[in-house]
């Protein structure tokens, strides 16, 4: 059987070097926003060729911690793709603030830039975009916007590790960059954590104070905070992990391009923009019968994904915070289908998909 994704032996390679990581946390007696965290928060914002990061707990409290700390009023707007997974719109809400969706590219899955500005309004505060599936957005006509109606930028990088758009690494470009480190991402921990990063330092101070119940001196708090930090034994991890991860978005956009190369054209395949780097968190496909075809790969003993088979605007939890039809979201909904791509699959494997796939 090909798994979709077996974390044991995706992080296999890495076991050694983890428990030599963890070995020196435990023995240092220090666990919480310690060296590992800041040596990680260094290390990830030079590799991000940003200016700082700030580590918390996952990477929806990364989005929620950026959306507070811009100190918008209740009900401000935030205009984010209708096509992502749940925790870009739950930020959002979380904060008191009206989500706006609009519709993506059929192409690229990501948000139109052709219909954000017809959703601009008065109270629009802030434009969440996701670069979805490890596939950067198109952003300079969506910073175009920012700059003209004087919006905030906020990139939701859950998938985005590496990838690029024109050379400039994703999480770069506007106000903040949202990470998830959640173990199935292509820099994944063991557990949950997440970061910001940016390119100002007060926008980072101000994260590093939310995370930690509002304080940045110990026992005096100066405003409503959380308890949202990334934690030591994880930032052991990702410090371990970081060093690969260029290895990793290699292997797995090496595995990508058999992909493209083998499939049939029975199957829509991602959008190719030779001017930017993707790195392939998913790689997902379309058909008509999506789910007909799923049930063929598995009694193949080749297993997949729906990322994500209902979309966030027919989730029950959205019942009176998002009105409307969004039939290009709805239809990729519909369609698509993930397709193994982890670190330890092997060319053998993406050549026996392809062929199963190519025999439907």
């Amino acid at each position: 059987m090909i798994p979709y994704e077996d974390l044991k032996q995706s992080n296999a390679f890495f076991k050694d070097k983890y428990l030599k990581a963890t070995e020196k946390v435990i023995d240092s007696g220090w666990f919480i926003l310690g060296n590992e965290v800041s040596d990680f928060e260094k290390d990830f914002a030079q590799y991000c060729q940003s200016n700082y990061c700030a580590g918390v707990a996952s990477g929806l409290d990364a989005l929620i911690l950026s959306l507070k700390s811009l100190d918008l009023q209740p009900h401000d707007e935030v205009i984010v793709p209708s096509n992502t997974y749940i925790a870009t719109i739950l930020a959002i809400v979380h904060c008191g603030l009206k989500p706006v969706l609009v519709e993506p590219n059929i192409d690229t899955y990501n948000i139109d830039p052709l219909l954000i500005e017809s959703q601009i309004t008065q109270k629009t505060k802030v434009i969440m975009l996701v670069h979805l599936y490890g596939k950067a957005c198109d952003m300079n006509p969506i910073i175009y916007l920012a700059n003209k109606y004087q919006l905030k930028i906020i990139e939701d990088c859950a998938q985005s590790h590496g990838a690029k758009y024109n050379g400039k690494m994703t999480g770069t470009f506007g106000y903040s960059g949202a990470f998830s480190f959640y173990p199935t991402k292509n820099l994944g921990a063991l557990g949950d954590a997440g970061a910001v990063i940016s390119s100002d330092k007060f926008v980072i101070n101000r994260i590093k104070t939310l995370r930690n119940y509002g304080s940045s001196i110990k026992y005096n708090n100066v405003e409503v905070g959380y308890n949202s930090r990334l934690d030591e034994l994880q930032a052991a991890i990702l410090n371990v992990k970081l060093s690969f991860l260029d290895e990793i978005n290699n292997h797995k956009r090496h595995l990508a391009t058999l992909y493209f190369e083998g499939l049939k054209e029975d199957f829509i395949k991602p959008s190719l923009n030779p001017s930017n780097y993707d790195v392939y968190h998913i790689f997902n496909i379309r058909h008509p019968k999506r789910d007909e075809l799923k049930k063929y790969l598995e009694k193949n003993d080749i297993m997949t994904e729906i990322h994500y088979p209902i979309p966030p605007h027919q989730q029950k939890a959205m019942k009176g915070i998002i009105y409307g039809e969004y039939p290009i979201s709805t239809i990729i909904h519909q369609t698509t289908l993930s397709l193994p791509i982890s670190y330890f699959h092997t060319d053998q494997d993406i050549f026996k998909i392809i062929d199963t796939l190519n025999k439907y």
